[in-house]
């Protein structure tokens, strides 16, 4: 059983270095408390509006307006100079039953105004809900309790991205997701190639909004289903689409010095042959399903015939 102190003051502290030491000898960041500046500057939140008093679940506290300094993200104390209030917290409420603590709200996620000791003291204690005095503030991305200031940096590229492109406005609804954020900045790249293009095809100057909503019906989406077409969004198990969309482009370019320009078809072919091949005899069946879906492209690379060449 592993040891740790009862005095939750203590027990926080000692909690909060050792998590530290952790993820330092791990050569990670120590978990610290999102700062409602960061994320209101990032996802772009303006308007606001008064909720009143309320309960809320203290899971779903995750930042700070001015201690992130103070505090990590569980809300345990970084510094001694905590150690007199969170101490006189406990004496003032046994029962954990605290006064209103002023919050802000995005979506499902809180940041604390004033209180943070109280809440400090209160997930100690581990007590599921806290009176909260709250005003929200509004958003149109969904925030949950578990995202951290990488899934805030990965929102505001996105955002940027439909923002830059002037998708965002000709087609709200379009599903563009990837595995890191740097996706969205290579993305809007692909896109204003695609409008140079359009634009000397057309013989005009044409609007951001005409060239991105050309570039996702036209380009994006038939791509999408050639992808889905040859298995590899299959064989790739659980990576997004979209990363896949810019991996068969990235494919094409690198071919192009020995082979010419090639189809994206083509391209998404030969990946999906390669993977295929990556997964070994153990999965004969389906290296077998891609290679009927792909054609000759898994056979060239098995050294195996078509079904057209047999002898």
């Amino acid at each position: 059983m592993t040891w740790y102190p009862q005095d939750t003051y203590e027990r926080a502290r000692w909690q909060e270095s050792r998590h530290r030491i952790a993820k330092v000898v791990q050569g990670q960041q120590p978990d610290q408390l999102m700062e409602l500046d960061d994320v209101q500057g990032r996802l772009a939140l303006f308007q606001q509006s008064y909720v009143g008093v309320r309960p809320i679940r203290v899971d779903q506290i995750v930042g700070s307006v001015d201690k992130s300094e103070d505090f990590d993200k569980d809300f345990r104390p970084r510094t001694p100079r905590s150690k007199h209030r969170w101490e006189q917290v406990e004496r003032a409420f046994p029962r954990g039953d605290f006064p209103p603590i002023d919050v802000y709200q995005v979506d499902d996620t809180f940041y604390v105004i004033d209180g943070h000791h109280r809440v400090g003291v209160a997930k100690a204690r581990e007590i599921e809900f806290i009176d909260a005095d709250i005003t929200e503030l509004h958003s149109p991305y969904e925030l949950k309790p578990e995202d951290d200031l990488g899934d805030i940096i990965h929102l505001q590229q996105r955002r940027l991205f439909l923002h830059q492109s002037g998708l965002g406005r000709v087609r709200p609804d379009a599903r563009i997701e990837f595995s890191r954020p740097v996706g969205y900045v290579q993305l809007l790249e692909n896109l204003e190639v695609h409008g140079y293009h359009l634009q000397q095809q057309a013989e005009q100057v044409l609007s951001k909004e005409a060239v991105a909503a050309d570039w996702y019906d036209n380009v994006y989406l038939k791509n999408v289903a050639e992808i889905e077409a040859v298995g590899l969004d299959k064989l790739m198990g659980h990576t997004p689409v979209s990363d896949l969309y810019l991996w068969v482009h990235q494919k094409r370019q690198s071919l192009f010095p020995e082979q010419g320009s090639i189809s994206f078809r083509t391209a998404a072919e030969d990946l999906a042959a390669e993977e295929a091949r990556k997964l070994g005899p153990r999965t004969k069946a389906t290296v077998d399903r891609v290679e009927d879906t792909v054609g000759g492209a898994l056979g060239r690379l098995l050294g195996r015939k078509k079904p057209d060449e047999e002898d």
